[in-house]
């Protein structure tokens, strides 16, 4: 199955690139330089071609090359399903970022109609021993390549939530104040979860369909410390209800989709995630993107494009071959990073390559 293809991308005083023009295939693509010069930004500005904030969840004004830019520009011709799209998005001195498809101004939501992206970055590799912050962003990143609504709903839901506190942190006590908040949060809040469940049984799924050098991870949603939650409307609105005396004493709502977790047994040994090594618990993320990146070839019809940013970190010989050679049986467009050109030797002529270098603080690309 053909993946998405980006066949070329530009950036414009985007981060440390003055102005990049790629042509590209079908093939993954290997980004090496040394460190600084300017890779991580080619994957960021990829990130954005798809809803959301992008892979560093940085502001429109933090893009820019230098403070004082007037702006900054990505563009990308796209072949998705057979048919050709150019992308653009952009930002003017720090306002909100626009986007236009086939010249046409959108939302942000309808890029994924059109692209699928997956990504995994260095600041992941501590995902399974630090907050649930963290595995819940994680998590909906992933049910986002699933549901491009499910970051709309996510918005709906923690608006509604801020004026709820809001009324908390007020010591507000006339319930008629806070019942159409709740309904409002228990609608949104459920679809919320149902999202994440949906996710999580297609990637299981994915997961045990692959034969792969990568562990299985047996995965649940539950609540802060292991706690069972409410998932559906008629319980949320329950909970919030009944949580209003605690909610006021501490000034914010303390059950919700917002304090979901994602817990991750190994499950070839039967330990948690956090407990394993960090070999292993680096193999567990690439078993995942992996497997959901089988479940989008399945469910959206094309492999999603992969930003893969420093992928050898942590994979001996045999699992990054294994990787290169998963990623070609997958047919998705990867984008991976590394130090060295010799670190992408095992994918032979399957990829294209290009160094990255940098000079006074501006980068450069070069196909090799």
């Amino acid at each position: 199955m053909a993946g998405l293809t980006v066949s070329s991308l530009g950036l414009s005083h985007f981060r440390s690139h003055k102005a990049v023009r790629l042509e590209l295939g079908p093939e993954p693509v290997a980004l090496f330089g040394p460190n600084g010069a300017g890779k991580t930004n080619l994957l960021e500005a990829l990130s954005l071609l798809s809803p959301g904030r992008g892979m560093r969840r940085a502001s429109a004004e933090e893009m820019a090359r230098r403070p004082e830019a007037l702006g900054w520009k990505v563009t990308a011709d796209i072949e998705s399903f057979g048919r050709q799209h150019q992308i653009a998005t952009w930002s003017e001195r720090g306002a909100a970022r626009q986007v236009q498809l086939n010249d046409k101004p959108v939302a942000q939501l309808a890029l994924g109609e059109i692209v699928r992206v997956v990504w995994l970055v260095p600041a992941m590799d501590r995902l399974w021993i630090e907050g649930a912050e963290g595995r819940r962003r994680f998590l909906d990143r992933m049910v986002l390549s699933f549901a491009p609504r499910h970051g709309e709903v996510s918005l709906t839901y923690e608006k509604a939530m801020r004026e709820r506190n809001r009324l908390l942190k007020d010591q507000v006590r006339d319930g008629a104040w806070y019942k159409a908040l709740e309904a409002q949060m228990a609608l949104a809040g459920a679809e919320i979860q149902a999202n994440r469940l949906a996710a999580l049984a297609r990637i299981s799924a994915a997961q045990d369909g692959a034969q792969t050098v990568f562990p299985a991870a047996e995965l649940a949603l539950i609540g802060p410390n292991g706690a069972e939650f409410p998932i559906k409307e008629f319980d949320l609105v329950e909970a919030f209800r009944a949580g209003r005396r605690a909610d006021m004493a501490a000034g914010r709502t303390l059950v919700g989709p917002h304090r979901a977790d994602l817990s991750a047994l190994f499950a070839a040994k039967g330990i948690e995630a956090r407990n394993s090594s960090t070999g292993e618990q680096k193999a567990l993320l690439l078993s995942l993107i992996l497997s959901n990146a089988r479940a989008l070839a399945a469910d959206f019809g094309a492999a999603p494009l992969l930003l893969l940013d420093e992928i050898s970190a942590h994979l001996d010989a045999e699992r990054r071959a294994a990787l290169y050679d998963e990623i070609s049986a997958l047919g998705a467009q990867a984008w991976m990073t590394g130090t060295g050109i010799e670190l992408f030797e095992d994918f032979g002529s399957r990829a294209r390559r290009f160094e990255v270098t940098e000079t006074g603080g501006v980068s450069a690309v070069r196909r090799c």
